[in-house]
């Protein structure tokens, strides 16, 4: 029997979501799914038993994020297990037709690496494609390439749907007239697939600019927004009552520049955060379709305010002391690093290895939650408790109240310890702040932030300088959410990873790790500087106990404070187990850190086995001031004495001279990857031909693609081989896992 016209077709929505953006994107194709006349089963990848692809008969979209160095997300994890298996054959997935939106960021080299690995297995399986893969930076922004995938994706989603039913039909028809003839493979007609990817800027600038029927986005013309801005998709707002053209390409908050009476140009006016210029002032908008509401939010006043004493699942976690406090820098040092001693002797679960990481639990600061109750006018409900229920008229597809909202807490303690109210808010959130903020200036300017239009303006003022919820109602002042949007919207407060700076041989009962306090600058938006979260509220535990350069201990008699961690262990960011192979240690900074377990650990196994033969050691380490930044200056120089550490080679970009070796020479190294280059025909030897192992720790914004880029140079002269074969060697020595990251953004 065919399918009725009207009826609307399914199609499999599947996601994989560390921080939630994947999770986002996917909800809002399930949401939208209706008015395309399609139906979207919305199921995360580690809901087994929520979907079936060895039975699936409807087109699937796969939108998966990438963590970590290249790893899946911990909720698709069993997912890729399963997909890699062996045993499945090349067919196992012939019937299955799929789409896949791959989150990444190129500041770390294995880019959108999940999400090539799914889709190569698919492949290797069987599955058709019947949509062009997005690739969506993060570290430009996701929008860029994610709008234009999205806009695509509905068509390409219904003509996968009709030929599927169309081929299943044919088939049922053919298999009741018991006919010989063949039924082709494919469920999808042939299409050209092309790279949808953020280097290809014909991409964006071949999506249509005007709103349609199938368009999520609303249009909204630079007059004056209307009474009431809850504007459906597809809807039309001109000057005149008229449709308006949106424009094709974002537009920039420019300064007019007039010419003075003297002849010099002057910038008559400036863009910030609240007030745009033209173009955009005057631009029509396409901004995101209103998010619908989906959580009821109550309160129930206690007799007993509740004790906030620790994070929501401290019960898994292991509370321990903090036993010592150093600062490492010296000076007018421009950044501050701190070591801190961890006492996990009361924690014997608590066990790690030399490039293990942990997490830290810190909350949101006491003074930013009292300025979000203050902002909201919840003050005196601060100590009631909350029920956070789902609304029984939602219109969103397969809403929950989040995983990580307690079921009977105070508000003090969900705003302290439970949300992110330090994330950088998405531009669907500002969408549904325009309908709470009442000056039409304040709306139009939320309106331009969260258009594409206005993405230029969004990734400068709000992603750029990480504003946060708080700062931005500030900024707007006739914006009044309710408590429910800041729950719908801001992420679960996540815990920080660091590398643990010592090794058990030489510390036990002893973990050590070291950072720098973050700082973030003042900007449009916010008026001072403020510390990083983590960091900051460490800084602020400890600082009467540091200990300072060239100082014994602290004097300060008050108690030591306490926090609470789990384990992150490491797979692959390890020494390697067998004395005799050699490795290579990159480490800048504060990168420095998981190297200095790796020494310890490598010089209580060199006494403990005397006649062992040991593989050369290499650490290149990089900063700004001998004086000031050379972190375990002293503990590096006795590893080199003990023949613990073959070669220290150390780099000051901000000093006149270089390292030691480089005194006097008109081309002294400023950062590890010119060392890198100087040692290059040894560095290339340990990895070529002795079988050596790399690690790489620090920044990875600038610092490893650096490197990583210099490598592929290296090879290139080493091997006498073109771009593309060093590449591929430098691929396979990752695939080897002899080349290891731990980086950060």
């Amino acid at each position: 029997m065919s399918m009725p016209s009207k009826e609307k077709r399914p199609f499999v929505i599947l996601y994989g979501s560390q921080k939630g953006q994947a999770q986002s994107i996917a909800e809002g194709i399930a949401e939208e799914a209706e008015q395309h006349g399609l139906v979207a089963n919305l199921s995360c990848l580690d809901q087994n038993e929520e979907y079936n692809l060895e039975k699936e008969r409807a087109p699937v979209v796969f939108i998966v994020s990438t963590t970590g160095d290249g790893e899946p997300p911990d909720n698709t994890l069993q997912f890729v297990k399963r997909i890699k298996r062996k045993t499945l054959s090349p067919d196992h997935y012939k019937h299955l037709c799929y789409a896949l939106l791959a989150l990444g960021d190129t500041n770390y080299v294995n880019f959108c690496n999940c999400g090539k690995t799914i889709e190569r297995r698919l492949k290797e399986l069987g599955a058709t494609q019947f949509y062009p893969t997005g690739y969506a930076d993060d570290g430009v922004g996701l929008e860029v390439v994610v709008d234009p995938w999205l806009e695509g994706l509905w068509k390409a989603i219904k003509e996968a749907s009709s030929k599927m039913a169309s081929d299943s039909t044919a088939r049922l028809k053919e298999n009741a007239d018991d006919s010989a003839k063949v039924i082709p493979d494919s469920p999808v007609p042939d299409v050209q697939l092309r790279l949808l990817s953020i280097t290809d800027p014909q991409n964006c600038d071949s999506v249509e600019t005007t709103v349609n029927k199938d368009s999520k986005h609303a249009t909204l013309a630079p007059s004056s927004p209307p009474a009431s801005s809850n504007l459906r998709p597809g809807s039309t707002v001109g000057s005149t009552g008229l449709a308006s053209q949106s424009l094709s390409t974002a537009s920039v908050s420019a300064p007019e520049t007039r010419i003075g009476d003297d002849g010099v140009p002057r910038v008559a006016l400036a863009a910030c955060l609240t007030c745009s210029l033209p173009p955009l002032s005057e631009s029509s908008l396409n901004v995101p379709a209103l998010p619908p509401p989906y959580l009821d939010v109550t309160f129930q006043d206690v007799d007993t305010p509740e004790q906030n004493v620790g994070p929501l699942n401290k019960e898994t976690l292991h509370e321990v002391l903090i036993s010592k406090a150093v600062q490492l820098s010296r000076g007018d040092s421009v950044k501050t690093a701190l070591l801190l001693e961890l006492d996990i002797l009361t924690s014997p679960t608590l066990t790690y290895q030399p490039g293990d990481s942990f997490d830290v639990f810190c909350p949101n600061r006491a003074a930013e939650v009292d300025s979000v109750l203050c902002r909201l006018g919840l003050q005196e409900q601060r100590d009631h408790h909350v029920h956070v229920a789902l609304r029984k008229d939602t219109k969103k597809k397969g809403a929950q109240v989040p995983s990580h909202i307690p079921h009977n807490s105070s508000l003090l303690f969900l705003l302290t310890r439970c949300l992110e109210i330090r994330s950088v808010p998405k531009k669907v959130f500002l969408r549904a702040l325009v309908e709470y903020t009442a000056d039409g200036a304040q709306k139009r300017r939320l309106q331009e932030l969260c258009s594409k239009q206005g993405a230029a303006d969004y990734n400068l003022y709000v992603r750029d300088p990480s504003l946060t919820i708080l700062e931005l109602l500030t900024a707007f002042p006739s914006c009044t959410p309710p408590l429910s949007l800041l729950i719908e919207h801001l992420p679960k407060l996540q815990p920080r990873p660091y590398s643990a700076a010592s090794s058990c041989l030489r510390h036990p009962g002893k973990l050590h790790f070291v950072f720098n306090v973050v700082e973030f600058p003042a900007c449009s938006g916010r008026p001072s500087g403020k510390r990083g979260l983590c960091t900051g509220w460490l800084f602020d535990l400890i600082n009467p106990h540091l200990v300072f350069p060239d100082k014994a201990e602290s004097s300060n008699s008050l108690p030591l404070p306490k926090i609470h961690v789990s384990l992150r262990p490491s797979c692959s960011f390890r020494p390697p187990s067998d004395l005799s192979v050699p490795f290579i240690m990159v480490g800048p900074g504060t990168g420095v850190a998981p190297f200095i377990g790796f020494l310890q650990q490598r010089e209580a196994e060199r006494k403990k086995n005397t006649e062992a033969v040991c593989g050369e050691t290499w650490l290149f380490f990089g900063c700004r001031h001998r004086d000031g930044d050379y972190l375990f200056r002293e503990e590096l120089e006795g590893f080199v004495s003990s023949g613990t550490l073959s070669h220290l080679k150390v780099c000051f970009s901000r000093d006149v001279r270089g390292d030691e070796e480089a005194v006097g020479s008109a081309a002294a190294p400023r950062y590890v990857q010119h060392n890198l280059l100087r040692w290059s025909q040894q560095v290339t030897d340990v990895l070529l031909r002795q079988n050596g192992y790399l690690y790489v720790c620090g920044d990875a914004k600038n610092m490893a693609k650096d490197v990583n880029d210099t490598l592929v140079e290296m090879i290139k002269a080493e091997l006498q081989v073109d771009q593309l074969e060093a590449m591929k060697k430098l691929a396979g020595l990752r695939e080897e896992k002899r080349y290891v990251q731990d980086v950060w953004g």
